[in-house]
């Protein structure tokens, strides 16, 4: 990887960083003081729907571009920039569902599943799985 290359790499995990460092004051999640507490017998906050799904959506959409930055970047394959795209949004589209009905069912479902929907829904995890996966193909197709 050039020098060049990596500094917008570099940026871009900070980036995440910081999206993480200031979610309490930048975004509206009034369950990350509920899930903070890590009681299950912790009163249920009360929220606005709409602006809970506004936010996650915009939040989802801010680690989706830093997360295709870092993947387009560390390996210089617009094809494989969107494909990790569409896994993330693939991702997102089976998780943010689930987790609103975990909401919207008040965590019966399981308060620690209910945890790990949120954690895929606003964090970034996926790249920790894409970006593995696009060595080993960068390997694989090296062999061939």
């Amino acid at each position: 990887m050039k020098p060049l290359s990596v500094l917008p790499v570099i940026l871009g995990i900070f980036s995440l960083i910081g999206v993480r460092m200031v979610e309490e004051s930048v975004f509206y999640d009034p369950f990350l003081d509920y899930f903070h507490a890590a009681d299950k017998n912790a009163p249920f906050p009360d929220f606005e729907w709409a602006k809970l799904i506004l936010n996650y959506l915009f939040r989802f959409s801010l680690n989706l571009a830093l997360s295709a930055i870092i993947v387009h970047f560390i390996f210089k394959k617009k094809e494989w920039t969107m494909q990790a795209i569409v896994l993330m949004v693939l991702v997102f589209a089976i998780t943010f569902p689930i987790y609103l009905y975990c909401i919207h069912t008040k965590f019966e479902i399981g308060y620690l599943f209910s945890f790990y929907m949120r954690r895929f829904v606003i964090q970034p995890l996926i790249l920790l799985l894409i970006i593995p996966l696009f060595y080993y193909r960068k390997q694989q197709l090296r062999k061939c």
